[in-house]
């Protein structure tokens, strides 16, 4: 069995969740990816929306199951000595779908090899195979090094809960409602002098809405930097609820920006400019308010674009007076104002 050498890494990534513009809410995930000579494994796969199997709100007897599992401690799950790498970020079932490998040891090195798509116990590699993906022999220190630091470090959770400040409370309500089925916690306060520290820790993200003055960000800013907190500061673009959601999943995300898929948003001149890393599909919705504050929304492109810069025309409809753009993949999400 021969194959070149690569580089064995891993990463913080993210399925991002939200709100999306039919109403449907979608899961958040953070996990851990796998990255092959300096690349996430996932964005090979082109537009797969997927988790790794080493998901940060599993519990942890089943996260070093599925670590000491990838290190070959246990035996394989699937027949073939076939491994999950990539499963359905919503229930992991494998009737959904997964991405599954051969791994195995070869002296001291670990090779991945034979990628298929598998929705049963028996992977056709001649119809479902990833055929130019692989195979990957990983040199077996840096591969035990990287996997074992997970079962030996006790890495600080992602802080997944946001404190919302604003003057409309009916608004912040359903904002917090939203978040909460996405899997972020939301609190609601208009203050937060003698919170102790530790709880202060607790919050990801602080998201003020349009109407709360300099001062009381200030004095809100001071208290999280008296307790050295650091957290991201979110200021709301308008009372959209999709719109914040977007906002607070946007700061929340910890993932390193060249490990991203969707790095870059401009919204101006009736167009929008996009940039992403590698093939996959790009939601654009724009929102707006009228003159009444009535929110309109408008889905205004979905689609499949290859890595690079793209330029995308926007109905002027869409974006006519105070409007904003989204823009989603299964890995992250931008939000930016139509600029005039």
């Amino acid at each position: 069995m021969s194959a070149a050498y690569a580089t064995f890494g891993l990463a913080p990534a993210m399925r991002a969740g939200g709100v999306l513009a039919n109403g449907v809410f979608q899961v958040h995930r953070d996990f851990v990816d796998f990255i092959v000579d300096g690349r996430p494994l996932l964005f090979q796969l082109s537009d797969l929306d997927a988790v790794s199997p080493l998901a940060s709100d599993v519990p942890p007897a089943i996260f070093t199951a599925q670590v000491r599992s990838l290190l070959l401690e246990a035996d394989a799950p699937l027949p073939g000595g076939r491994y999950v790498i990539y499963g359905c970020p919503d229930c992991a079932d494998l009737a959904c779908g997964a991405v599954t490998a051969a791994i195995a040891r070869d002296g001291d090195d670990y090779i991945w090899r034979d990628f298929a798509w598998q929705t049963d116990e028996h992977a056709d590699l001649e119809l479902n195979g990833y055929h130019g993906i692989g195979p990957f022999r990983f040199q077996g220190d840096e591969y035990r090094a990287a996997l074992g630091s997970l079962l030996r470090e006790a890495a600080e959770a992602p802080r997944r809960r946001v404190l919302l400040v604003g003057a409309r409370v009916a608004l912040l309500a359903r904002l917090a409602a939203a978040l909460r089925t996405i899997g972020v916690g939301a609190d609601i306060t208009d203050d937060v002098g003698g919170v102790p520290a530790d709880e202060l820790r607790a919050y990801g993200a602080v998201a003020f809405g349009r109407a709360v003055g300099e001062e009381q960000r200030a004095r809100i800013r001071r208290a999280f930097t008296d307790a050295g907190v650091d957290v991201t500061y979110v200021d709301g673009l308008a009372p959209i609820v999709p719109l914040l959601v977007a906002q607070i999943e946007h700061a929340l995300d910890r993932s390193p920006l060249d490990r991203r898929r969707l790095t870059r948003l401009v919204a101006a001149d009736g167009e929008a400019g996009v940039e992403v890393t590698s093939p996959c599909r790009v939601q654009l919705t724009a929102y707006r308010l009228d003159r009444l504050y009535r929110t309109h929304t408008h889905e205004v492109f979905d689609g499949v674009l290859e890595p690079g810069r793209h330029r995308i025309p926007l109905d002027a409809k869409a974006v006519k007076g105070e409007a904003f753009v989204v823009a989603r993949t299964s890995g992250s999400v931008l939000v930016e104002p139509m600029a005039r």
